[in-house]
Formats: structure tokens, sequence, C-alpha cells
């Protein structure tokens, strides 16, 4: 499916660009030398160099000072070779999250975590969204899954996965319309709520942390869990798990792997929230 994502966003690019139009460019921002962020960031470059956009990483000394990041941000904002553009998170204690993320100019902010368009979101009309829980609806679709009037519970309220996915799910029409309980880390008996759903979202970061006895016989499982866990008896002693258990298959209608699943469908989503802010650039963006 995310193969079939990225075909789409070549075709996207082409045509744009035929029509006259400059690349679309996405930058990624990466300060320090965090092993899984930089594996990110190279697959993120990779995949906008394959569909044909300009691609860019700014990499920054983990000592980096709030100011020079600022810097750099408001360079790429006033950037026209850069549609859109991230910080990787997470950032170094001594830089403050919030603000960096808040000097984003919202219509390159490809991450969807910038206060105006979570605003949007949340009030029912997205314009840029989080490429992961766009990824989880679109796998969905794909797979003819029916949300309308089921109940979606999602374990995990961050601002990249659980808050945005739960606002999604709950717009009116195609891709939403279902009943949604977000749990945490403070629920008391994740069990009891886990076992309701008809589809069930995992994105935690606790590996395992899903059994199939917490599981409703033929729900729809998506895992969005990706830690690093040490593993003795790989070449590089470590693997990717999941926050599901693998004996949630024993219960499940379907389920997403890991690794495979819901990362692949997140960068190819991300190219398309770079599509979508070049058109918005223009005055030209879809419904």
């Amino acid at each position: 499916m995310a193969e079939k994502v990225r075909a789409e966003v070549t075709q996207e690019v082409r045509d744009w660009v035929s029509d006259g139009h400059s690349r679309p460019g996405l930058a990624v921002v990466l300060v320090g030398d965090d092993p899984a962020s930089e594996t990110y960031v190279r697959g993120k470059e990779r995949a906008s160099l394959e569909v044909g956009m300009h691609s860019e990483t700014r990499k920054l000394p983990a000592d980096v000072t709030q100011d020079e990041l600022l810097g750099v941000i408001s360079e790429l904002n006033a950037d026209d070779r850069i549609t859109g553009f991230l910080v990787q998170l997470p950032l170094p204690d001594h830089i403050d999250d919030d603000t960096v993320l808040h000097a984003i100019d919202p219509g390159k902010d490809v991450d969807g975590i910038h206060p105006f368009n979570m605003g949007l979101l949340l009030g029912g009309a997205p314009r840029l969204a989080p490429a992961t829980p766009t990824g989880v609806l679109r796998l969905l679709a794909e797979e003819g899954v029916d949300i309308s009037g089921k109940h979606v519970v999602i374990c995990g309220r961050s601002n990249i996965v659980g808050r945005p996915l739960a606002g999604l799910l709950l717009r009116r029409g195609a891709g939403g319309d279902a009943t949604v309980t977000v749990c945490h880390s403070r629920t008391r008996d994740l069990g009891s709520f886990t076992k309701q759903a008809d589809i069930l979202v995992a994105a935690m970061g606790v590996p395992g942390l899903i059994t199939k006895d917490m599981v409703k016989p033929g729900a729809v499982v998506i895992d969005v869990g990706t830690v690093r866990v040490e593993d003795p008896s790989r070449e590089r002693g470590w693997r990717l798990a999941g926050d599901i258990a693998l004996d949630v298959r024993d219960v499940a209608s379907m389920r997403t792997p890991v690794p495979g699943g819901v990362g692949p469908m997140t960068i190819a989503m991300l190219l398309k929230n770079v599509m979508r802010a070049a058109r918005i650039a223009a005055g030209r963006a879809p419904e």
C-alpha cells in the first residue's frame, strides 16, 4: 500500500512540474546523532528523491543553541525551494520543543503538529494532518474496513498519533463517524477498554503491551508502536518490536506487522503532505 501511495505521489509530482510549477521540496532538520532519528531521516530523504522531489537534510550538532536552531527554521520558512519541512524529534533537553515547532510556517508544517494545523484538524477541517494517523486511515480504507459507527480504541495520546487520529475519526462523513475511546499510561484496567474495540490502535511504545486476552475476537488491530529491544540472537543485538504481542494474530481479523506496517505508510503519507503543501501554497489545495 505504501508503494501504491508513493506511485501516486510520483505521478502528482510529474504532473505538477509539467504544469509549470517548481519541483516540490522536503527538508528535514536533524539535531544530534541519535541512531534511530538518523535512520528515519535517511528513509525520508531517500523516499522524497524517489518520487522526484527536491530533498535536503540540515544536520546540526547536539549542542546547537535554541536560537541557532530557530535561525535555521527561519531560513527554511523563507526558502522557496522548500515546500515543506519538519524538525526530527526528539530534541536535546536544552531546547524547548514547543518553541521550535511553533516557529515553523504552518503552510510548510508537513508533520501537521503546528497549533494552527492541529486546531483545524480538531475543528473537523484538517489542512495538513500528521502522517501516521492519515496512514492508518488509508490502510483501513484500502482494506475496505468501514469505520462509521465502529468503536475505535486508541492506546496513546501523543500529538503525532493518538490525539490527531481521534480527531480524524470523529469527523462527519467518509473515513470518520467512529465512536472513539482514547486510553493512555494512566488508564486503569486497560484491557477492559481494548476488549471493546472493533478497531484497536496501539501507539504507546511499550513492547508486547497488548496480548490476545485484551482483544475482541475479529477486531482489526493497528500497531503503531516501534521500539528497539535487545535481542542477542540478532547480529546487531536488537530488533524492532511493536505494542501488539504476536499471539494477538490468533484472535484479530487483521493486524499490521512491526516492522513493515505503519512505518512505510507514514513516510508515504508524509510525501502526500509535501504535495498537498505545494497545492496549498499555489491556492490549489484539494478537498
